[in-house]
């Protein structure tokens, strides 16, 4: 069990002169959840489909599980599970029926079907609504439904490609608290995903972009690696004029980013409240009004925003 659940050695892949994935190299420990994150386009699902031995990697290795994907991926896939970024079970089928046809499909008996179906149902929720079509289910719930399909043959290592993609907040909570509890179970977790919030609830995370990692480590270690500055966070009257302004003066004040964080204004710099005063004054002098500015810890939005430039 201390050998890693994943280990990806100078991992690449080519579309004829195109690199989508670039010499990467990473491990994913045993009974952690292992966060890839990338903008569109940055090599997440490539990388995912060769994990999963759905594309053959032009140079590289993959190691999962003790075994080497290429080449081993009928053992493989019966103890892994996957679940896609776009919602993958049948809309017509009720409830209990996709669970029988993907419980079928990973070839379990009808005793232990029988039983995942009603574990099944227990941990998404869903006691109750087996009949239900589920296309009539909400996205969060069929979300739930999904990722306990893909677990029905109870498998070691579980893919997540963008699993939340389009879910309301609430039912993305629900969603991780499931995956904590397969955490506990004993399944280690691959999941990519574009939500910081998530992200914050990994183990480890990696960051890729234009096909090469550029941060490899824990949340907090990638913080303190790449977050050089400190956060001041600002609330005024107008945040897009604090953010156009601000810019507009950020050679002259030293600022290393601004940012519009929702309805607030992030500005990183080393030493940031010694430039507080100067940024009052300049607000204030283009009749921005100042409801509260403060120093806050920086978050994963933050050090993904600062790690892409």
């Amino acid at each position: 069990m201390n050998n890693p659940a994943i280990t990806v050695t100078n991992l690449t892949k080519k579309f004829g002169d195109f690199t989508a994935v670039d010499n990467i190299s990473f491990d994913a420990k045993r009974g952690e959840i292992f966060g890839f994150l990338g903008p569109n386009g940055s090599g997440k699902t490539t990388t995912i489909r060769m994990m999963l031995g759905l594309l053959t990697p032009s140079a590289g290795n993959i190691q999962a599980l003790g075994m080497s994907v290429n080449g081993n991926q009928a053992e493989f896939q019966r103890r892994v599970g996957y679940m896609s970024q776009r919602f993958s079970l049948y809309n017509d089928l009720t409830v209990l029926q996709n669970l029988q046809f993907y419980g079928a499909a990973y070839g379990l008996d009808n005793h232990t079907l029988k039983e995942r179906i009603q574990d099944a149902l227990v941990m998404a929720g869903l006691e109750g609504r087996e009949n239900t079509k589920t296309k009539d289910l909400s996205g969060g719930w069929r979300q739930r439904l999904a990722l306990n399909a893909a677990v029905l043959h109870r498998p070691e290592l579980l893919f997540l490609d963008e699993p939340t993609a389009g879910v309301d907040p609430i039912s993305r909570r629900a969603f991780w608290d499931l995956l904590y509890q397969l955490v506990g179970e004993g399944i280690s977790v691959f999941v990519t995903t574009h939500y910081m919030d998530e992200a914050e609830h990994c183990h480890h995370l990696c960051f890729i972009q234009r096909g090469k990692i550029i941060a490899d480590g824990s949340p907090a270690a990638i913080k303190a690696e790449i977050m050089q500055g400190q956060v001041l966070e600002i609330s005024s009257s107008d945040a897009i004029k604090t953010l156009k302004i601000l810019r507009e003066a950020q050679a002259s004040l030293d600022l290393q980013e601004i940012e519009l964080y929702g309805a607030l204004v992030h500005v990183v710099a080393p030493e940031i409240t010694k430039k507080q005063k100067k940024i009052q004054r300049l607000l204030k002098k283009e009749h921005v009004q100042i409801n509260d500015m403060a120093v806050v810890e920086a978050s994963l939005e933050d050090v993904f925003i600062a790690s892409m430039k």
